[in-house]
């Protein structure tokens, strides 16, 4: 989809970000870690992200069923060729992207969110990472937490998209 917007020139990838949450944070990694040239910037949000270890947190096990067992090595093996995580490669021109989670998420653990933040800072790559400390998986339920949530998404992506 984002190649396709920049062929038809709809918009550039220095014009383009992605924003993914929870399940979506797998998406949204894959996508920096296979196609960085073809987004701008990326908000990735609660985000499981870490494929080879994600059910040694909880409640990862129970996803097993979706993802695949990466204890037997055959599923390991294909599992290991898209996990975000695993596929941070140095010399790559990653886009800066803003990692965010909350401590007390129930859903998806934040260490999902803080290994992938800490792995792309080490190798030198601009990674911004907040980690709200209040509310749980969504913050949806506080208006006030949705609402500077939100502000800091958008602030991310006027200043990465140049729009402000």
């Amino acid at each position: 989809m984002a190649a396709d917007l920049a062929a038809r020139k709809i918009t550039s990838p220095e014009h383009l970000a992605i924003y993914g949450r929870s399940n979506g944070g797998v998406l949204t990694s894959v996508t920096l870690t296979q196609h960085p040239e073809l987004i701008g910037g990326a908000v990735i949000e609660s985000p499981l992200v870490d494929m080879l270890r994600y059910h040694e947190l909880p409640p990862g096990a129970s996803w097993m069923g979706e993802y695949g067992d990466p204890r037997i090595p055959a599923e390991a093996k294909w599992i290991a060729a898209y996990s975000g995580y695993q596929n941070v490669r140095e010399g790559m021109k990653y886009t800066e992207v803003y990692i965010t989670t909350n401590t007390h998420d129930d859903r998806v653990h934040p260490g999902h969110a803080r290994k992938f933040a800490a792995r792309l800072q080490a190798m030198g790559y601009p990674a911004l990472y907040f980690e709200e400390t209040n509310g749980g998986h969504s913050n949806d339920s506080d208006p006030l937490l949705n609402s500077q949530r939100w502000a800091r998404h958008y602030i991310y992506l006027a200043r990465q998209l140049g729009l402000e």
